[in-house]
């Protein structure tokens, strides 16, 4: 990559910055499980918000969502605008969170429903962390060495690591010392750190982008509008080849059969309906993001934080998609022949090599010193959503197992158990990475993954607090028939990315759900999951509703409205609505 002394100060310092303040967290912290797994509940809504962008601004953001960038333009950008969710979380959820005082989602479920529903709850998120969030996290980081650093090997003697399985190791490793020794506290005030660096290094890999290809509208002339459309049509241009037409019997039937097993990029169809399930899911009901937002003394911290996340998610779209499209743009006008080799393969876009675009971007765009600032950001990112997945995993087998089988247990001991849980699921997740290799793209493999794993959760927490009749054999029936719809779509899918040369018979059972898009399928479990969560709620008995006192709507009284209304003022209602102002204005200018 050729870094010179200044980037290697650049990188040094940052590192020498963040271990500092672990090493300072970790000398501070108490042998507790409250100070572990929520640093003692005294997060202010800075950190919160901090935290809660730094935590979902990783890996697959700096490797995956910039590559979706180079492929696809602005299509994935209805995720990022998902910055609404958060503003769901603050008003919403928050109130409930805070009353219920819990650790964890599971927990949550439990006083709502029952414990049954807390451990199929533990179980499907670990599973979820496992294949997503870890793998996906180890896997960017080899990218990001990968590209960085190509010549990079190391012999073991019995074998041969490249740069990027070097990379992968190193991150975890790195990651995972501070994040067992410190807890929460230790990964929130590291991502704080993180946020700065992250969002300014990613900014000046825009500007200089943007220098290098000569502007804006440079951008937009060689992209076109297609790729600044963020409302893909049902049935694109040059059906053949995009389309897997099944038991078509006329000319008339056709699109209607194309349009179910759809195979194009992000039809506005399943961003509509289908991208907001798994956005709310993801903000509002997700032990990885809730994490932070218990980890605030009271309401109005846990509010003003989502409210603070939510405003630094609205900068993604500009500071990883749009790389990506530069990236892209340099390519394909010939300004930068070694960007147009390393994206192309025999003259066509090669969907894997984008997924390196940003980092290639750091290499080739930037100058001495600015690119070592970067490269720590892109350290950054892989590191703290790592540290944030290790330690809502942890703390999930930790509390909604291990506690449950050993109820007497110390805390020191459940510390322990939780560092160790950390270090299981990480291998797991190493073993997982193949299977990422053979995805199409690394955020389209997180997005259809956590499209398959969503649903369900998002059912029962949020018809959970609308209505208080819903009961907790509702709530475990649509758990358990979400969870197994999207672990048969998961294991038709896994041969097909495992194996290059395997295939289902075309026209078979198998052949079909696998070609059904994954947004339409996601959207298949959503409306299961309602249907038999209401279903199987009605035809049985009434829950207590002295039991679920404050945890729905419908059992809210007086004095919990009073308390939940003294935590907000009017600047946090002015903030929200700045929030929605301008996430409308980036849909109204993102029309191709």
């Amino acid at each position: 990559m050729g870094l010179e002394t200044w980037d290697w100060i650049a990188i040094g310092m940052y590192f020498a910055v963040l271990f500092g303040i672990a090493w300072w967290v970790i000398l501070r912290r108490k042998d507790t499980a409250d100070d572990y797994f929520l640093a003692g509940r005294n997060l202010g809504w800075w950190v919160v918000g901090a935290s809660i962008f730094a935590s979902n601004i990783g890996s697959e953001h700096l490797v995956g969502l910039a590559g979706s960038g180079c492929t696809d333009g602005v299509a994935m950008a209805h995720y990022e605008l998902h910055a609404w969710c958060l503003l769901i979380l603050a008003w919403v959820f928050v109130p409930f969170y805070a009353r219920s005082r819990v650790f964890t989602m599971p927990e949550f479920l439990e006083r709502r429903f029952s414990p049954a529903n807390r451990w199929v709850l533990s179980i499907i998120s670990l599973v979820g962390y496992v294949l997503t969030k870890i793998a996906v996290g180890v896997f960017a980081g080899g990218v990001v060495f990968r590209t960085l650093l190509p010549e990079l090997r190391l012999d073991l003697g019995f074998v041969v690591m490249d740069s990027f399985w070097i990379g992968s190791f190193l991150v975890i490793i790195l990651t995972g010392i501070y994040t067992v020794l410190g807890g929460l506290r230790a990964v929130v005030y590291t991502d704080t750190v993180q946020t700065v660096v992250l969002v300014v290094g990613s900014a000046l890999v825009t500007i200089f982008g943007l220098k290098a290809l000569g502007g804006w509208d440079q951008l937009r002339e060689i992209c076109g509008s297609d790729m600044f459309n963020l409302w893909k049509p049902l049935i694109p241009a040059g059906v053949e080849g995009t389309w897997a037409p099944v038991l078509v019997t006329n000319a008339n039937d056709e699109i209607v059969r194309q349009a179910w097993y759809f195979n194009g990029e992000y039809p506005w169809l399943g961003m509509l309906f289908c991208a907001p399930i798994i956005g709310l899911w993801y903000w509002c009901t997700d032990q990885y993001i809730v994490q932070r937002a218990l980890g605030a003394p009271n309401e109005g911290e846990a509010r003003r934080g989502s409210i603070w996340a939510a405003f630094l998610k609205l900068s993604p779209v500009f500071i990883f998609i749009i790389p990506g499209m530069i990236c892209f743009a340099l390519a394909k006008s010939g300004k930068m022949a070694e960007l147009q080799e390393a994206l192309y393969t025999a003259g066509a876009l090669d969907n894997e090599k984008c997924q390196a675009a940003f980092p290639l971007l750091v290499k080739h765009v930037l100058p001495v010193g600015v690119r070592g600032l970067v490269v720590a950001g892109l350290l950054a990112a892989l590191m703290s959503s790592l540290s944030s997945v290790f330690n809502a995993s942890s703390t999930l087998f930790t509390m909604d197992f291990y506690s449950k089988l050993r109820p007497g247990v110390s805390q020191h001991k459940l510390v322990w158990m939780g560092r160790i849980a950390t270090t299981v699921m990480v291998i797991i997740g190493l073993l997982w990475v193949p299977v990422i290799q053979g995805a199409r793209g690394l955020y389209h493999y997180l997005q259809s993954v956590q499209g398959y794993l969503a649903p369900p959760i998002f059912v029962v927490f949020f018809l959970g607090i609308f209505s208080k009749r819903l009961n907790s054999k509702g709530c475990l029936a649509a758990l358990i028939v979400g969870f197994l719809l999207g672990a048969f779509r998961l294991a038709v899918d896994t041969p097909i990315k495992l194996m290059e040369d395997f295939h289902y018979a075309e026209g078979s059972f198998l052949w079909i759900v696998n070609n059904i898009y994954f947004q339409y399928y996601s959207l298949f479990i959503f409306i299961v999951c309602v249907i038999v969560m209401i279903a199987v709620s009605w035809w049985t008995s009434v829950p207590s509703y002295e039991r679920i006192s404050g945890l729905t709507y419908g059992t809210v009284n007086e004095e919990h409205r009073r308390l939940s209304r003294g935590s907000w003022d009017w600047r946090d209602v002015a903030t929200s609505a700045v929030v929605l102002l301008v996430i409308l204005a980036a849909y109204l200018y993102f029309r191709g």
